[in-house]
């Protein structure tokens, strides 16, 4: 039975993860942080087949703890401040655990776990302002966020680390990837919710950013099947990861409010609140290397990965009246 070790289990991409490599006879370790309060829900109805050790990206004793102990074959590392608006108001934190974060747990698998394989959640913010379109392997970065420069900066590590040192260290560059546990705080999420209120009567309209903003917008649990397949090659190649269609936010709200027979221009808004100081305009992936190198695919569309998430949140949202 191999053993998987995934920072950031809690999250959207973890408890997917956690979930599909238990279906592959893993044992699943999660590495949580100290905190006063811990969100289980993503997580809670396979938390008695999980093993939950808790430790912290800004500490490197811990990391050596964890390792150490759980001697993991594979280590996922998906944690960091990961909400792009939150990082211009704490651009050091961001720093810390989404950039230096990912060196302190490479350096502790260098020395306690070198045969483990690595994996490094890479951004497609990272392209930011883009140099080319479709953005691949090649194409070169321009971060627009500290998010995304944090982001640059463990990317580029993970590479230095495998060079320097030998060890299979990957970084796959994903593109958003969105599903109904996605956080509150996206984008995508919120129209959704939104939706799901405005419908049953509870909310009046929305306000949003930028509605020409353009993304490549996937399914997550698409996604972390991805991350495995990576790890699995037998050389250790960055590759991006996306579904080559580009979409606006604009987009994202016409079919999220069409699904429940709404016009979405009768309740969204937009608010200079929600601007970002430097703005991602168009992010799309060329993912011919994963359908390549890994034989993946998406198999969810963006129409019906809007509709299981409207259609999720208004349950939700039904379930708690």
């Amino acid at each position: 039975m191999p053993t998987a070790l995934i920072t950031g289990i809690t999250g959207q991409d973890g408890s997917y993860l956690a979930e599909f490599l238990l279906g592959k006879g893993y044992k699943v370790v999660g590495m949580i942080r100290r905190s006063s309060t811990v969100t289980w829900e993503r997580v809670k109805h396979i938390i008695d087949d999980i093993e939950i050790v808790q430790g912290d990206l800004y500490d490197q004793s811990s990391l050596t703890n964890i390792v150490s102990e759980t001697k993991p074959d594979e280590i996922y590392n998906l944690a960091a401040q990961s909400f792009v608006p939150t990082s211009w108001s704490h651009p050091t934190l961001t720093g810390e655990v989404t950039g230096i974060g990912v060196t302190r747990l490479l350096e502790v698998m260098r020395m306690f776990a070198p045969e483990a394989h690595f994996y490094q959640a890479s951004s497609s913010e990272m392209f930011g302002k883009v140099r080319e379109v479709p953005q691949n392997e090649d194409t070169p970065f321009y971060p627009r966020s500290p998010y995304g420069v944090a982001k640059t900066y463990g990317h580029w590590i993970t590479v230095n680390y495998r060079e320097s040192y030998n060890i299979f260290a990957i970084s796959g560059i994903l593109f958003n990837h969105e599903s109904p546990r996605r956080g509150l705080e996206f984008v995508t999420r919120k129209i959704t919710h939104a939706v799901a209120r405005i419908k049953l009567g509870l909310q009046d309209n929305l306000g949003l950013g930028n509605l020409e903003a353009r993304r490549d917008w996937g399914y997550a649990k698409d996604y972390v099947k991805a991350m495995w397949m990576m790890l699995q090659q037998e050389e250790p190649e960055d590759i991006v990861v996306g579904t080559g269609e580009t979409k606006s936010v604009r987009d994202f709200c016409e079919a999220a409010f069409n699904y429940v027979n709404l016009n979405y221009e009768d309740y969204v808004f937009q608010d200079p609140r929600f601007y970002r100081p430097a703005e991602v305009d168009l992010l799309v992936a060329d993912p011919k290397k994963a359908h390549e190198k890994l034989g993946w695919k998406p198999t969810v569309n963006f129409q019906e990965l809007v509709e299981l998430m409207v259609e999720a949140d208004l349950k939700k949202v039904r379930d708690q009246q």
